[in-house]
């Protein structure tokens, strides 16, 4: 796990040295994602430079070092992720006459590259990775991006330099930065608490999109070229839908046990110590599992939790850590503890980003990050095996409602935005908290919203919406909507849950959840492996009947039966709790003045990103138990806070601060 940064200065030639400086400078901000080694290589002639900094997992000899060459001079690689399958390849290209210096996956997939061509060899990679690849014959730059967006990368023209990283903070480093933020992209934050992808919040900056090769030929000065799909998320849901798995529900079970085994076991590969994040859930419990079952000692295995027993999974943990047989970790982490990670969120994150289980999956990287280098986690198996509750309980609310007439539909909507959300918080309880959050109330307002529109990708925009409030409405921005815009967005899926599962694959679950993960694992050095997202045990579930995923025995029904082979169902048959921190209670407790600070009208309107008073009256109405407001309060808090650090003259790291 590292990070990669690079440029082509496509103005006046620029001498070596300096191309070493620039792009060394740029990663350095990033020492976090690489603490363990760092290079640089240019060509002055092409105007090309690349950096690397290595945390190192696989060969930790100096045979592991990048910026890494072919073995033919052709190709130069920053790469940043693991190929779990590499000895598999490497095997496969010995055969062909191929010999290896040392043993890492980066020599092999350059090897697997020469051999194959970038795209085919792609195909056969199975894991996670955001990689550049500098073709010297050629004169081309290749970006890849995983298939389902584990790793990140950023890319955008900076004067006239094409540059590109791991990390936001990178790219401000070039000196030339000077890039706005995109007024509508803010306005997309606010509403889905996160930055959708190919977007970055400035403008003239984008992330590459999962599953996809950008390349760039002629280095002009806005010169846009476009990324191209080399394996598409819609046409794995839409195959998988047309043409399900035909077995019985036991087959189902004993191919999805032999896919995830399979996944496990690759991930486990290491050459420093490896554990796994629990939290007494299905998806970690199962991961843990199945890495228990193929290990000769007790995996090492990490959960936090909180004094308010609500929000807090230790017990729930510790009694699946102990029938497993792990060697557990647990930290009970106090108020203080986990608010004073908050200030350093903005740092980590680089660009807004207002998911608040930010804050204990940083904290429970850095308790693993103690004792390991590698640690497993179980992100995914709600995205993949429709373990959401919204999703059924949307379904449920759309069976009564979707066959009436679409101007029936819209009065009802309407009919029901007419009742305080309050109202509906005490008689509709059943509905619960789920998914992306809310009061039973606040999913019955949501869902009044989705009657009143017609198509259901618009529904499904609708639910995603955290907010259509004028305290979220951004100043100055053309739009306000939601619209999924990368290549794999739109599908030809009728189901009506099949749409909400496939928008969170191509949105939500890299754009929030997998970028979580990746910040607040890289934050502490921390390689996250995530064997759920295995692509062959994605396109796997896609295949499975609905009936498999869900039923009247539950949610994640296959995945459930799988875990059940290795853990009893008592133990982890509990409501589902999330990975939530009690915001409400510390924004009006201890957080209030850090808030009031950022919240201020008249800070608010120096910056005209947002209506000051509109803002203020929201905050009193939260203050005063009127309105919940304290997940939209966030968002904003959080751009704020990041506002501040972007003003900052430069802005230390979490080891500066004191985090790691």
């Amino acid at each position: 796990m590292c990070g990669v940064v690079g440029f082509i200065n496509a103005g006046s030639r620029i001498a070596a040295e300096d191309l070493h400086a620039t792009v060394g400078r740029m990663a350095g901000t990033m020492a976090h994602r690489g603490p363990d080694d760092h290079g640089t290589w240019a060509d002055a002639a092409a105007g090309v430079a690349l950096a690397h900094r290595r945390l190192a997992i696989l060969d930790l000899s100096p045979a592991g070092h990048q910026p890494m060459h072919s073995e033919d001079g052709r190709y130069v690689i920053s790469y940043n992720g693991e190929v779990y399958n590499f000895r598999t390849l490497a095997k496969e290209l010995e055969g062909l006459g191929y010999r290896f210096r040392g043993h890492s996956d980066t020599e092999v997939m350059l090897a697997a590259i020469a051999q194959w061509g970038i795209e085919e060899a792609v195909k056969r990679f199975i894991g996670m990775f955001a990689f550049a690849l500098w073709d010297r014959r050629e004169h081309k730059m290749h970006l890849v991006r995983d298939r389902l967006g584990i790793k990140p990368l950023y890319y955008g023209w900076i004067g006239n330099a094409f540059a590109f990283s791991s990390e936001l903070k990178a790219l401000r480093a070039h000196p030339d930065f000077d890039k706005p933020i995109q007024r509508d992209v803010l306005s997309l934050y606010t509403r889905l608490y996160y930055v959708p992808a190919p977007h970055s919040i400035y403008d003239g900056i984008k992330k590459l999109p999962p599953g996809t090769v950008l390349t760039l030929q002629e280095s002009h000065p806005g010169t846009d070229p476009q990324p191209v799909p080399y394996w598409s998320a819609r046409d794995v849901a839409e195959r998988g839908v047309s043409d399900p798995f035909r077995g019985s529900p036991g087959e189902a079970v004993d191919g999805l046990n032999a896919l995830l085994h399979d996944a496990v076991k690759l991930r486990m590969e290491a050459d420093v110590p490896l554990g796994a994040f629990l939290s007494g859930g299905v998806d970690s419990a199962t991961v843990v599992a199945l890495m228990q079952a193929q290990s000769s000692r007790p995996v090492r295995t990490f959960t936090i939790g909180y004094a308010e027993d609500e929000y807090s999974e230790l017990a729930a943990a510790r009694d699946v850590a102990r029938h497993i047989g792990t060697d557990h970790e647990e930290l009970m982490v106090t108020p203080s503890e986990a608010m004073a990670v908050i200030p350093h969120l903005p740092i980590l994150y680089d660009e807004p980003f207002a998911d608040s289980s930010q804050v204990p999956t940083y904290l429970v990287s850095e308790l693993a990050r103690r004792h390991v280098t590698v640690s497993l986690s179980g992100d995914g198996g709600d995205e993949i095996f429709c373990g959401y509750s919204r999703y059924t309980s949307f379904r449920k609310i759309w069976n009564v409602f979707g066959w009436m007439p679409s101007l029936s539909r819209r009065a009802i909507g309407a009919g029901l935005l007419t009742v305080p959300s309050g109202v509906f918080d005490r008689t509709c309880s059943w509905l619960g908290k789920n998914g992306h959050g809310g009061s039973p109330g606040e999913q019955l307002h949501r869902m009044a919203e989705m009657l009143q529109l017609g198509r259901a990708d618009d529904m499904y925009a609708s639910l995603m919406s955290h907010a259509s409030e004028p305290l979220t409405q951004v100043l100055r921005t053309r739009s306000s909507g939601f619209v999924l815009t990368g290549p794999n967005h739109a599908s030809s899926l009728q189901g009506f849950v099949e749409k909400m599962m496939y928008g969170d694959m191509v949105s939500y679950l890299p754009d929030d959840i997998l970028t979580k993960v990746d910040r607040a694992s890289m934050g502490v050095s921390l390689e996250a492996r995530v064997p759920i997202l295995d692509h062959r045990v994605v396109e796997f579930a896609w295949r499975l009947p609905m009936g498999m995923k869900y039923n009247s025995a539950g949610s994640k029904w296959v995945l459930r039966q799988v875990l059940y082979r290795y853990v009893p169902p008592a133990l982890i048959e509990r409501p589902k709790m999330g990975f939530a921190v009690p915001i409400d209670r510390w924004l009006r407790g201890p957080l209030r003045d850090w808030a009031e600070d950022l919240l201020d009208p008249s800070r608010l309107r120096r910056e005209g990103f947002f209506d000051g008073e509109q803002v203020r009256r929201r905050w009193n109405e939260y203050l005063s138990g009127r309105r919940k407001w304290h997940n939209r309060l966030w968002a904003l808090l959080m751009f704020e806070s990041w506002l501040e650090t972007q003003r900052a003259p430069s802005q230390p790291s979490l080891a500066a601060a004191g985090r790691t």
